[in-house]
């Protein structure tokens, strides 16, 4: 644990040091706040009910695409620039095993995700401070996308281990979140053989139920599998370079 840490250290100064955090944390402020926004004064202006499915489900459902749009960028230089300037290979040199470099590596995307999150509470706090809400339909909502973007940071992770620049990791990221996105709104497109596969591994049907301020067991262990799914996938490529005679 503590060589994972390190590795999360190092990632951390490297992202914070250079403009992509900051510009990543900012783009994720500036887009959640406006859809906040915007979702807030539509509730305002024309209604729909309670707040849960009225504004909640709005608001969460945007953040949603927010971190579909921004997650593969922070996830696309995790393992393949290291690769591109070879100090993956310096690296593999040490006494560090693959699981602590990914442990490291999801641990620093993870805080970065965690910061821009926690950037888009500003909205929900003043409001609650000029008009009192429940709480629990929101923190419902916070844990839906902190499990999302989890599930997004192992299938990144996966990417970046694979891809051998941070172009292509961040494309095959977009390309696994799309086609469970748009598979899971077009069952009739893909066949009813394989629909029943592409539904139940749908983060977004998962992630309905949490937009709503319901919290199902089911779905937090779906997404906990899902995040453990792609980070063996990671491992294994990682573990694939001794046959690829790369060490």
């Amino acid at each position: 644990m503590r060589k994972a840490l390190a590795i999360c250290r190092r990632d951390l100064g490297i992202m914070f040091g250079g403009p992509l955090a900051w510009t990543l944390i900012g783009a994720f402020t500036f887009l959640s706040g406006y859809f906040f926004y915007s979702d807030l004064t539509f509730y305002v202006l024309f209604g729909g009910g309670g707040l849960p499915t009225g504004l909640w489900r709005y608001v969460f459902l945007h953040y949603r695409l927010v971190a579909m749009l921004v997650v593969p960028l922070v996830t696309m230089r995790l393992l393949a620039e290291e690769r591109k300037l070879g100090t993956l290979e310096l690296m593999w040199s040490l006494p560090i095993r693959d699981q602590e470099v990914l442990a490291g590596k999801f641990l620093a995307a993870a805080v970065v995700y965690l910061i821009m999150l926690g950037g888009t509470a500003v909205g929900p706090a003043v409001l609650f401070a000029l008009h009192p809400f429940a709480v629990g339909p929101v923190l419902a909502g916070y844990l839906g996308m902190v499990l999302l973007g989890f599930g997004f940071i192992a299938c990144g992770l996966a990417a970046s281990a694979i891809a051998e620049n941070q172009v292509v990791s961040a494309m095959l990221t977009y390309g696994v979140i799309v086609f469970l996105w748009f598979a899971s709104t077009n069952e009739a497109a893909i066949g009813e053989g394989v629909a029943w596969i592409v539904v139940g591994l749908s983060l977004f049907d998962r992630f309905s139920g949490f937009a709503q301020g319901v919290v199902d067991l089911r779905d937090v262990v779906f997404f906990a599998a899902f995040a453990a799914l792609f980070l063996f996938l990671a491992l294994r490529a990682l573990g694939a370079r001794a046959w690829r005679g790369v060490a």
